[in-house]
């Protein structure tokens, strides 16, 4: 496992420990406020009730999205499958944006001449994130593990 895995890795124990420790927090003074008995902090502890649960469900979706993408990923690495974005980088060490511009129209058109091919998917997911379009990244590797998982 390289570093900059390990970092990400890292990066994920301790946000979503942050999470759940402000959620169990925001939980627990839910429950004082509804043991008060007074109307509007019953209200403001049902409000604290839904909100660390929305946080949790939240938390749960991100964390199932991120180990189900680096689970392709894997399977894709292994098969020799990834992209080969360009090798131009900014100073910074990030991808050139027009060089990545320049090669998103072959994975666009591999997407769309195998529309049940989860690879491709992810390939193109790959490079919407190249290209700096991180929603629809998000959104093609979304499309890659729901057909790997149908």
């Amino acid at each position: 496992m390289n570093r900059s895995v390990r970092g990400t890795i890292a990066g994920v124990v301790v946000m979503s420990v942050l999470l759940a420790l402000y959620l169990a927090l925001a939980g627990w003074r839910a429950v004082a406020l509804l043991a008060s008995g007074e109307a509007l902090a019953t209200v403001f502890g049902v409000a604290l009730l839904v909100l660390p649960l929305i946080g949790a469900w939240g938390l749960v979706v991100e964390l199932r999205f991120g180990l189900r993408s680096a689970r392709l990923s894997r399977i894709l690495a292994e098969e020799g499958g990834l992209p080969e974005l360009p090798a131009q980088a900014q100073p910074s060490g990030r991808v050139d944006r027009q060089a990545a511009d320049a090669e998103f129209p072959r994975y666009a058109a591999e997407a769309e001449a195998a529309p049940g091919d989860w690879r491709a998917w992810f390939r193109l997911g790959l490079a919407y994130d190249a290209s700096g379009d991180r929603r629809r990244a998000r959104r093609a590797v979304r499309q890659a593990i729901a057909i790997e998982h149908g």
